[in-house]
């Protein structure tokens, strides 16, 4: 069903087009978005009910502004509240919050709204995926990752034993909300970790970008008009990768520069607080370019630049960063073997040439992992 375009969106909001014909969708970027979510719903779906999907944190910060923003647009509004953290993308989890969409009598033709971060956006657009065979979905992303990478471009999922995102569908949002105010709400640390994807957007395709953000990241995080420019020009990458290849057949792929190393990393810590999605995400980004320039791709410099600003903005850049230590490098490598874009067996890896320079690499060989891996441990 096409979400046509939101033209009642404030002056001050910046908004970013999805495009995918008869698809399409708008990222809606400012302050006060949660407030005015019920008339833009209302707008985009008239006489639609909805069903809230939350985390124990966000139900009680974001959901009654929300709950109230519903009610005045004349939304009926049911909700469920999952646990907050990753461990609640699993089967049971899923089962639980279809149940609930079911038993709310929801229909086809209502709306699911995810408000949350990235696990959230996750569960609750699988959820929404599967119950009735498809019932469209608002993403409200809290998180400033979510905002800028997980809430938008249809990936849904949840993990397995076997790995992280394994089980999922393809499901794009019809609106996508992006409150840059709620991100004041964050502590340091998640905001930091959701920092590691806007900073993946110039290493990936944008060296000007990245240069930017190397200068202006103590804007973004104070919450000046930094921020804001940050989270749209990540959007606007994002919205353009998800046009060309909705189903990352090709070069959206791209946007999974250091997730081969990240997602081994969660896995290898079982999804917990040990180590947050984009805190793996950083020192995968980190291992990445080291992997490139032990491969003669890149200039040990480029390398060098990446880590120095990750970890200047405080994010772990090392295995050695990650709390309680990790399992032998074989045990890392099996991780990987399990990682969405093996092809017949091989491991495929997003490599760089530069910063700005990101390429698909089909055919490294494990070996060459194992050493970057290997001397990655002896600088512990």
């Amino acid at each position: 069903m096409s979400s046509g375009t939101i033209v009642e969106a404030h002056p001050a909001h910046e908004i970013v087009r999805v495009d995918l014909g008869t698809r399409s969708y708008d990222i809606i970027i400012g302050t006060h978005l949660i407030e005015a979510a019920g008339r833009l719903i209302a707008e985009l779906r008239p006489g639609a009910a909805a069903f809230v999907v939350t985390d124990s944190n966000v139900a009680e910060s974001h959901f009654p502004m929300l709950e109230r923003s519903l009610a005045a647009a004349g939304i009926c509004a049911a909700k469920t509240v999952v646990r907050a953290g990753e461990a609640s993308k699993n089967f049971a989890t899923l089962e639980r919050v279809v149940d609930a969409i079911l038993a709310a009598r929801i229909e086809r033709n209502d709306l699911v709204i995810a408000l949350g971060g990235g696990v959230i956006g996750d569960l609750a657009g699988f959820a929404a995926a599967i119950a009735r065979r498809g019932i469209d979905v608002v993403q409200i992303p809290t998180t400033l990752l979510a905002q800028v990478d997980s809430a938008i471009g249809g990936k849904t999922g949840i993990n397995t034993k076997h790995g992280k995102n394994l089980v999922g569908a393809f499901h794009q949002p019809c609106l996508v909300l992006a409150d840059t105010q709620v991100l004041d709400t964050l502590p340091q640390r998640e905001f930091r970790a959701g920092y590691a994807e806007v900073a993946k957007y110039g290493l990936l395709g944008d060296a000007a970008f990245f240069a930017w953000l190397e200068s202006n990241w103590h804007e973004l995080f104070s919450g000046g008009a930094a921020r804001t420019r940050a989270i749209a020009t990540s959007c606007r990458m994002k919205a353009d990768f998800v046009s060309r290849d909705e189903r990352e057949r090709g070069e959206r792929a791209l946007l999974n520069l250091g997730h081969t190393f990240g997602h081994a990393l969660e896995a290898a810590t079982g999804f917990s607080d040990r180590l947050l999605h984009g805190e793996a995400i950083a020192i995968g980004l980190a291992l990445a370019f080291r992997l490139s320039v032990a491969l003669e791709l890149c200039d040990r410099k480029d390398a060098d630049r990446v880590a120095a600003h990750l970890a200047a903005v405080g994010l772990p850049t090392r295995l050695a960063d990650v709390a309680g230590g990790l399992p032998d490098t074989d045990a890392l490598l099996q991780h990987m073997a399990q990682d969405k874009k093996v092809r017949r067996g091989a491991l495929v890896f997003v490599l760089a040439r530069g910063i700005g320079k990101a390429f698909m690499a089909p055919d490294v060989a494990p070996e060459q992992v194992r050493a970057v891996l290997d001397a990655e441990r002896r600088r512990t």
